[in-house]
């Protein structure tokens, strides 16, 4: 059973938002463009009308910004047609404006526990941009062929009218998968999305399954820390979105010009230190196996594999944004996913979808480049790079002060913990309830396994806890 908040007053992240300056509320100017635009969006007349494609949105529960919508259907000889809708954007933003100088501020939508931070106002973000079931809306709309393998074959895009007919959460697509009574837009996310995964193991890209920590809010006010699994359906959509990226990404560095998320590949060193790190930790690494296949092949349940997957983010450093316009750039692709990718599936809720879109757009239309993309290329990298920082930085702040006021009431009390990575007088650990990632004092510490930890002290101010081992 996890522990909750139950202490009077807990809960407020007011001075969390103050700390990294969140802002509350956007400025008159930004909501007044806003209000103006909702009602009108920018169009030429010749936006394809795509409203009968029965397109069903799959997010998580309570989700409004929506800016997906997708349908996917098998094609004769084994491969796939997906329709992909992208929340339209640019349609509600003129450049230069108050709404895309307030966006380049910002940079993402940020996720607090007690309300999001949007990139755009609600009345766009949640409303007149977002694609909610039975509304109208402008998109652009990604139709990808594959074949058999899962591999794209074909590409379209173009801007549209769709219409979403359902709003799922993943829970209940997976219900009705298992019971044989899935939405036709979503019986073949199934067969698609595992053959996208398998694959993404032969590009070499590397998934960790370490346990993702979650803040949900307790029936008495207060706030509870889960150990939130992935379902097969989000990994299965969230392929989709990384199909998707992977088309773009291409088409951009076909054309010479654009932005992409990058991610270097790690050096020989760092391979050998977790070849070496996997014999420590008894993980049997078989001849001739890249990275990605011995991960895949790794049972998360186990206390080794957590440990490998902890020591596997030395691979991932570095990620970061490159824009380009003339020539590919030298270093083009993302070593996380085993190819070129780019952002384009989330303009709601992140700045450089917005500009990579209009970059694949006037490409595959043959028309050139808007100059207020190009001119917006080179400060792109910048501003997203602060703005994950930032993202980062407030995800971590909300975790570690959630265990700071679950944790306070237990000081003394013991817990079972998993060690993720071992030094000579101190650890990281992962405890199983509730689900903490912590420091821990002590010497002898197994590489892996299961331990007994003591919390020795709670600083709720500073957001910090302390655990010796047992």
């Amino acid at each position: 059973m996890a522990l909750a908040v139950h202490t009077p007053g807990a809960g407020d992240f007011a001075s969390l938002r103050a700390e990294f300056e969140l802002p509350e509320s956007f400025p008159a100017d930004v909501l007044a463009e806003a209000e103006s635009v909702a009602g009108d969006p920018a169009g030429d007349g010749s936006r394809e009308d795509a409203t009968d494609l029965p397109l069903v949105t799959v997010d998580p529960p309570g989700s409004k910004d929506l800016d997906q919508a997708v349908l996917i259907e098998p094609l004769a000889g084994g491969g796939f047609r997906v329709q992909y809708a992208i929340a339209d954007l640019a349609a509600f933003v003129p450049p230069g404006g108050p709404l895309d100088r307030e966006a380049r501020r910002r940079g993402q939508t940020l996720y607090l526990p007690d309300g999001n931070v949007p990139l755009h106002p609600p009345e766009l973000s949640e409303g007149a941009a977002s694609l909610l079931p039975g509304m109208v809306r402008p998109s652009v709309l990604w139709t990808i062929d594959t074949d058999a393998e899962g591999e794209p074959v074909s590409v379209h895009v173009r801007r549209a009218l769709v219409r979403s007919t359902e709003r799922f959460d993943y829970e209940t697509v997976a219900a009705g998968l298992a019971a044989g009574t899935a939405h036709p837009s979503m019986s073949a996310l199934p067969a698609l999305g595992r053959r996208r995964r398998e694959l993404a193991v032969r590009r070499g890209a590397v998934e960790l399954q370490l346990p993702e920590q979650e803040i949900v809010a307790g029936p008495d006010g207060g706030w509870i820390l889960t150990r939130r699994p992935r379902p097969d359906v989000e990994a299965w959509n969230a392929e989709i979105s990384l199909l998707t990226g992977m088309v773009a990404a291409s088409i951009m560095l076909e054309a010479g010009v654009g932005v992409l998320r990058t991610l270097p590949e790690a050096d020989d060193e760092t391979v050998n230190w977790l070849r070496r790190s996997a014999h420590a930790l008894g993980i049997d690494w078989p001849r001739g196996a890249t990275v990605s296949e011995l991960l895949a092949g790794l049972d998360p349940r186990n206390p080794a594999s957590l440990a490998l997957y902890a020591g596997t983010t030395r691979l991932l450093r570095g990620a970061g944004y490159t824009s380009f316009d003339g020539g590919r750039p030298s270093a083009a692709a993302h070593a996380g996913i085993g190819g070129p990718y780019a952002h384009v599936t989330a303009p709601i809720r992140r700045l450089v979808d917005r500009f990579a879109t209009e970059v694949c757009l006037a490409v595959t239309h043959g028309r050139p480049v808007p100059d207020w993309v190009r001119e917006a290329l080179g400060e792109l990298p910048e501003l997203m790079s602060a703005s994950d920082n930032r993202a980062a930085r407030v995800e971590r702040a909300c975790l570690d002060q959630v265990e700071a006021w679950i944790l306070a009431e237990h000081v003394g009390r013991t817990f079972d913990a998993v060690v993720l990575r071992a030094e000579e007088t101190k650890a990281e650990v992962f405890l199983e309830n509730p689900p903490v990632l912590g420091k821990c004092g002590g010497t002898g510490f197994p590489d892996s396994g299961r331990i007994t930890v003591r919390l020795t002290a709670v600083d709720i101010e500073k957001r910090k806890v302390s655990f010796e081992r047992a």
